[in-house]
């Protein structure tokens, strides 16, 4: 539901996304979902390209993560130790979980282009 959450403030607070525009009252913008900041109704196509783009990301961050942890735990836990010693050292893997949190950050920033 869009409105200016003047007249339609319980319908906004009902629906389940609602979205004001900026000069509605402070109760409509406080339980909104979204605010649009101006009076300019093609905001609301950006705010909708934007919220499938941070699903698409976040899609994105939780496959990378699975495949990672599918691969990083068995390898932590020394699985391949029976295979020919292999030990994963607690720095290198330290290292690399500071470095899948880096990598999902630096996917998640890719929304701000």
């Amino acid at each position: 539901m869009v409105g200016d959450g003047i007249n339609d403030a319980p319908s906004l607070t009902l629906a389940d996304i609602g979205i004001p525009v900026k000069q509605g009252s402070d109760v409509t913008i406080e339980s909104a979902d979204i605010v649009l900041m101006n009076d300019d109704i093609s905001t609301l196509c950006k705010a909708f390209d934007l919220s499938k783009k941070t699903i698409r990301i976040i899609k994105q961050n939780l496959f990378w993560a699975f495949i990672y942890n599918s691969i990083g735990i068995p390898i932590a836990a020394g699985v391949l130790y029976a295979f020919g010693g292999v030990l994963l050292s607690p720095m290198i893997g330290a290292a690399a979980m500071s470095l899948s949190s880096v990598c999902v950050v630096l996917n998640s920033l890719r929304l701000r282009s």
